[in-house]
């Protein structure tokens, strides 16, 4: 699959630290829709924005994905329940994992920090987190109708080039394991966004830590 590098500049998005509810269908506290509004609006609007901006031809793409999933339709007007099913299934798969999964609209955001993903400049994917891509993958070949965004991020460490191609090679390590798990290559893409859209002040190393990481967007496929 073709590599995207991406050249978007987005401002930072806000790291949200309260207006936590607890959700009793999943069993875990969640983030307020005010506050999820703030933390995580740029991240999905930056996948977007690229994939809108670079895909000329996602009619015939969407089409394919369609031909390829169960039913062979598109969601309909059945989308939000449809992404709603799907984030509450992730939010039971994912609890303890240490990954995020965020609500957009009607986009889901799964958020996989580097420390616990990837050693410290390396883009092979650490074996204890295998077996949370394997909980990942089995919701996504579950609800085939969408798209799977996979982009890569880093820290401001080292220099633009350097961290551009390592985030390219860990958002295309994960893209490849889910591909080689089952899920099909015309729903996978793949960006690198380098250090351009950190989430917290590179200036510590807290706030580095949280800027290392790979996110899955899932965006739902509404037409052919």
């Amino acid at each position: 699959m073709k590599i995207l590098s991406a050249t978007l500049s987005l401002s930072c998005l806000l790291l949200v630290t309260s207006c936590a509810t607890y959700d009793p269908y999943t069993g875990e506290q969640e983030v307020s829709n005010a506050g999820k509004g703030a933390g995580i609006g740029a991240g999905v609007a930056a996948v977007v924005a690229y994939l809108a901006n670079k895909d000329k031809d996602s009619g015939k793409r969407n089409e394919r994905i369609l031909k390829a999933a169960a039913g062979g339709a598109a969601i309909g007007g059945g989308i939000g329940y449809y992404m709603d099913t799907q984030e509450a299934k992730l939010r039971q798969q994912l609890r303890g994992s240490g990954v995020s999964v965020e609500r957009d609209g009607n986009n889901i955001n799964l958020i996989m920090p580097g420390n616990i993903t990837f050693a410290s400049g390396n883009a092979d994917i650490a074996q204890d987190f295998l077996s949370v891509l394997d909980s990942v993958t089995l919701v996504l070949k579950e609800f085939d109708k969408t798209l799977v965004v996979v982009s890569g991020h880093t820290d401001s460490t080292g220099s633009d080039a350097l961290n551009q191609n390592l985030s390219e090679n860990r958002a295309q390590s994960v893209s490849a394991y889910l591909r080689n798990s089952g899920v099909i290559n015309d729903r996978l893409e793949v960006i690198g966004f380098g250090e351009t859209q950190p989430v917290a002040n590179n200036a510590t190393e807290e706030g580095k830590m949280l800027n290392r990481r790979v996110e899955i967007s899932l965006l739902p496929i509404t037409q052919p």
